[in-house]
């Protein structure tokens, strides 16, 4: 059975938990990792496990995105939201699925068995 392949998009207090997750997981594979800080610890567990990592996020997308089923994004920012969105459909890409900080962090807590916080405050989907 062929493992979920994901793309991180945001690696920090969100992203690391997950990632560590998602890295654990033997039915995951993770496809890359892209946030603007390349010294996070979060970035050299991806990189200990041979995954690439960039700070562009767009590229990643451009380069990875028709292969990854998932593309999860903590980063917190309606901007890059938006710019996943636009990429989704400029591009044609109808079999991935972009998920949302709220649901990652929804996921998480159940692992957790309690609710995980978002550094990000308030993280409405426009």
């Amino acid at each position: 059975m062929q493992p979920f392949r994901i793309l991180v998009i945001g690696a920090g207090h969100t992203g690391t938990p997950l990632l560590q997750q998602l890295l654990a997981a033997p039915f995951v594979s993770v496809l890359g990792v892209a946030d603007l800080d390349l010294s996070l610890p979060s970035i050299e567990l991806a990189r200990s496990h041979g995954v690439p990592v960039t700070s562009d996020f767009m590229g990643l997308l451009a380069a990875q995105g028709s292969a990854a089923d998932i593309v999860i994004d903590v980063t917190g920012q309606p901007a890059v939201r938006d710019a996943l969105r636009r990429h989704m459909v400029d591009t044609g890409n109808q079999q991935t699925v972009i998920l949302h900080e709220t649901i990652a962090l929804l996921l998480m807590s159940l692992s957790a068995g309690q609710r995980i916080e978002s550094r990000h405050g308030e993280l409405a989907y426009a």
